[in-house]
């Protein structure tokens, strides 16, 4: 059996969907003649292989978040499967699936709102093995302390006692992903986890996540709306817009080979570390539409610089056009030839 095929099982997402009706004031709710609903997510499929660390990327808005929550049924999708080793979360009832949570974690992109201020550092990473009832006090005590000598919070009983606020942004962050690993999980989702901290500390967060999926072979959703990180991070990437994924691959082949126009603009935003440089930006027009009322055909067409006729007519689907290579657009990579890029 092929490699891929085989381990590409360990998460598989199938045509998921999650619209949120949209809330409106009580008159407007008696005159709508219909519901209107936000489509955060809106049909995508991918595969994460055990082991990986599988990056989602787009802008503000484009649906990584609700994706990533979805993923671990923090809120209940309006279509669609999310397996587990071959297991749909969401056929799963109330009480197997709070011992399922026990192998699926979550790094929130911002520490100081996602730690309870009034827990010491000691009582919110230990919480979840009291959650579990795992272990005595005294040996719920040494895993925190051993977690916290692991994330880098040394020494561990210095930190121990001590609240959120009388910790710095990054050791805050290393408490977070503390809290997300104390439990040995198999999956861990890190929304835009160095997002909210400096960016002299964000090599430090991101070499400590790479040290913790290897010794603990973890797998891992990385969110971003950076390609940069996503870059040093992951081995595959899927480029996500409005709710859809418009392009998905290796990572040599994303930078090495990209195919959406909305790739190769995010691609240009990065910055690139010599002066003398000065690369061709790529800005779309306008701003991303509102999920709500989606454009036509592919999403993108709006603000697309090499959009025909056919683009707002039909949808694209996500098509293989090179191994291990996916792209939904009509003209993949032209805009590398068109602009001369």
């Amino acid at each position: 059996m092929d490699r891929k095929v085989a381990m590409a099982s360990f998460i598989e997402v199938k045509n998921l969907k999650k619209y949120f009706p949209v809330q409106k004031g009580f008159l407007e709710t008696i005159l709508a003649r219909k519901i209107e609903y936000v489509r955060a997510v809106d049909g995508i499929n991918f595969d994460i292989e055990r082991g990986a660390m599988f990056g989602l990327v787009g802008e503000s808005g484009s649906g990584k978040t609700t994706t990533g929550r979805l993923l671990l049924r923090l809120v209940e999708p309006t279509e669609g499967e999310v397996l587990f080793n071959k297991v749909n979360i969401f056929t799963l009832n109330k009480e197997e699936m709070r011992t399922f949570r026990r192998r699926m974690q979550i790094i929130f992109q911002d520490p100081s709102a996602s730690l309870n201020p009034r827990m010491r550092i000691g009582h919110v990473i230990g919480h979840a093995l009291e959650i579990h009832n795992i272990g005595s006090v005294e040996e719920r005590k040494k895993a925190v302390l051993n977690v916290l000598e692991r994330v880098g919070l040394s020494p561990p009983q210095a930190f121990y006692e001590k609240y959120p606020h009388q910790l710095s942004g990054g050791q805050r962050q290393r408490v977070v992903i503390g809290r997300a690993i104390i439990l040995r999980p198999e999956f861990v989702v890190a929304d835009e986890p160095v997002a909210m901290i400096d960016v002299s500390l964000r090599a430090q967060i991101m070499d400590l996540m790479m040290e913790l999926k290897r010794e603990f072979n973890l797998t891992f959703l990385y969110i971003t709306h950076d390609l940069a990180t996503a870059k040093y991070m992951c081995n595959e990437i899927a480029i996500m817009y409005l709710g859809k994924i418009v392009e998905m691959g290796s990572k040599n082949e994303i930078f090495n080979n990209p195919m959406h126009p909305y790739t190769t603009a995010l691609l240009s935003a990065v910055p690139v570390p010599n002066p003398k440089l000065k690369p061709q930006r790529i800005i779309p027009k306008g701003e991303i539409p509102s999920p709500i009322n989606p454009p036509s055909g592919c999403r993108f067409h709006p603000r697309c610089p090499i959009a025909t006729g056919e683009c707002p007519r039909k949808e694209p689907e996500l098509t293989p056009i090179r191994h291990n290579h996916q792209v939904a657009c009509y003209h993949p990579g032209e805009i590398i030839k068109r602009l001369n890029l």
